[in-house]
């Protein structure tokens, strides 16, 4: 059964080309980056994901996550996972869309399932779902912070 993604834990920086602009590690993956209000930067999701998808390759689970966007009301985190791999059920934030860039994935409620490639989006339920890999890819996850 595929690991959930542990949004609460620092990201690492073991993926050669993704540059992690910090000189300390944050206690959340959001505090610090340079996207910050105040703070805006563009990034570059091709040549993130495609090092993100290396990261993945090279891990036994299958998985890499970074985090590109913080604001008050919106986070963005980059995954990539190979074939296989995959996000266990697990409860919804209030507001998130998967946004495909390359490969393709399966996302599953109780009672729906959606399966999208690159260029598709697709808003995530609002209940308990899990997100499954079935080619090597790079997904864009945009939620709403609980609380919003």
């Amino acid at each position: 059964m595929p690991e959930p993604i542990a949004l609460g834990q620092p990201p690492t920086n073991d993926a050669p080309g993704i540059p992690l602009e910090r000189e300390r590690r944050p206690s959340a993956p959001w505090e610090g980056l340079p996207s910050e209000p105040g703070q805006p930067a563009i990034v570059n999701l091709t040549a993130a994901g495609a090092a993100l998808l290396a990261q993945a390759r090279a891990d036994a689970r299958g998985k890499a996550t970074l985090p590109v966007l913080k604001g008050e009301r919106q986070r963005a985190l980059l995954v990539a996972l190979t074939a296989g791999a995959g996000l266990a059920e697990h409860a919804s934030p209030p507001a998130a869309s998967l946004h495909v860039l390359s490969g393709c994935f399966r996302l599953s409620s109780a009672d729906h399932e959606w399966v999208c490639g690159p260029a598709e989006l697709v808003a995530i339920p609002p209940e308990r779902h899990a997100v499954d890999c079935l080619e090597d890819g790079v997904f864009l996850l945009t939620v709403t912070p609980p609380g919003v």
